[in-house]
C-alpha cells in the first residue's frame, strides 16, 4: 500500500542544480557513474531496471538541457530514496515539487515535468534499501523565487534577488512583494565558473593542480588549512570573479542605495566571503536547501493545504 497523508502524495522537493541536488533535508553532488555489473564499491549505489549507478562521485558537467539523458532521472531517484528514508518510508505516492532557472520555466517546464513523470511506477534499490514509487504529478517552479516565497512580506519597495548555483546565476526584481516578470535574467554564473578561474590562476602562478575540494573548502568557508601564498591566490581569484558577478548585477541596473539585494543559492558563500557590501543592503541566505523547501511550500499550496508530509 501506498504511503499517504489524508489520502494526498508525499510532496518531494527536488532543486535540480548542475553541481547539487539538494532536497528538503539533503544535498549530494549530481555525479551519476554507470555500470552493467554491480560495482565494488557500493555505499551510494541505486539499482534501477539491471543496471547500477553510484551516485555523488562528482558534480555534472553543465547542459542548459537537463534532458538530454537520464542522469537527472536517476539522481531523482535517490532524492526521493533520501527523503522518504528520513520519512521511514519505503513504499509512497509521490508529488515532485521541482524548478527551472527562471527565464527557462515557460519553454522547458512541460517537457521537464514528462521528464520526470516518464513512468508512473518506480521500483529501484538505493544504499541497500528496496523502494517503490507511484508518482502522483509534478510541478515545475522558478529557482531563487521559491527561495523566498515564504518571505515576500519583507520585500518592501524595490529588491533584486540573486540565486547563485554551480553553473547558472538568476536574477529577478521583486517589487513591493511581487516579482516582476519582464525583468528577469540568467546568466552563466556559478560557482563551478569560479573554480574554474581559480584552478587556472593556482596553476599559472604556481605551477600545481590543487585538489577541488580544497578550493570548495575555501570558497565556501573563506578558510582552509593550507599554506599562506595558496590561500591568499585562492581568494585574490574568487574575489576577482565575484566583482564579476557585481558588475554584472549592475548591468542589470542594481544600485545598493535604491534597492535591497537578496542572494540566495549553494553560491551566496561566494558574495558573503568575497564581496564588498552594506550587511544593512544585502541579505544573504545560504541554505543550500532553501529553494527545495520553497518548492515544497509552493506545491502544498497549489495542491490546497498547509504543508507537506
Amino acid at each position: 500500500m501506498n504511503y499517504t497523508m489524508n489520502n494526498k502524495p508525499v510532496i518531494i522537493g527536488i532543486d535540480h542544480g548542475y553541481g547539487n541536488i539538494k532536497t528538503a533535508h539533503t544535498c549530494f553532488k549530481t555525479g551519476v557513474t554507470v555500470y552493467d555489473k554491480e560495482p565494488t564499491f557500493k555505499s551510494d549505489m541505486l539499482a534501477y531496471e539491471g543496471r547500477y549507478y553510484i551516485i555523488g562521485d562528482e558534480h555534472k558537467e553543465f547542459t542548459a538541457d537537463k534532458m538530454n539523458d537520464q542522469d537527472y532521472y536517476i539522481l531523482t531517484l535517490a532524492a526521493i530514496a533520501r527523503e522518504l528514508n528520513i520519512r521511514g518510508l519505503i513504499n509512497a505516492e509521490v508529488f515532485l515539487a521541482v524548478g527551472l532557472p527562471l527565464t527557462w520555466v515557460s519553454e522547458q517546464k512541460d517537457s521537464f515535468k514528462a521528464y520526470l513523470l516518464q513512468n508512473k511506477e518506480a521500483s529501484f534499490s538505493f544504499r541497500g534499501k528496496s523502494y517503490r514509487v507511484t508518482f502522483a504529478g509534478a510541478a515545475v517552479f522558478p529557482q531563487g523565487f521559491s527561495a523566498v516565497a515564504d518571505r515576500l512580506r519583507e520585500f518592501k519597495g524595490v529588491n533584486m534577488l540573486c540565486d547563485i548555483g554551480n553553473g547558472t546565476m538568476n536574477v529577478m526584481y521583486i517589487n513591493n512583494g511581487k516579482p516582476v516578470a519582464s525583468r528577469c535574467f540568467t546568466e552563466k554564473f556559478g560557482t563551478q565558473q569560479c573554480m574554474i578561474a581559480v584552478r587556472e590562476k593556482l596553476m599559472q602562478r604556481f605551477g600545481v593542480a590543487v585538489d577541488d575540494t580544497v578550493i570548495e573548502t575555501v570558497l565556501r568557508f573563506g578558510e582552509a588549512d593550507i599554506g599562506q601564498q595558496y590561500l591568499d591566490a585562492i581568494r585574490e581569484s574568487a574575489a576577482e570573479y565575484v566583482a564579476g558577478i557585481m558588475r554584472r548585477l549592475r548591468e542589470h541596473e542594481y544600485n545598493p542605495e535604491l534597492m535591497k539585494l537578496y542572494v540566495v543559492g549553494g553560491g551566496s558563500c561566494l558574495i558573503k566571503n568575497f564581496a564588498e557590501y552594506d550587511p544593512a543592503r544585502v541579505t544573504i541566505n545560504d541554505d543550500i536547501c532553501a529553494t527545495a523547501k520553497g518548492y515544497e511550500l509552493l506545491a502544498s499550496g497549489s495542491l490546497g493545504r498547509t504543508g507537506g508530509v
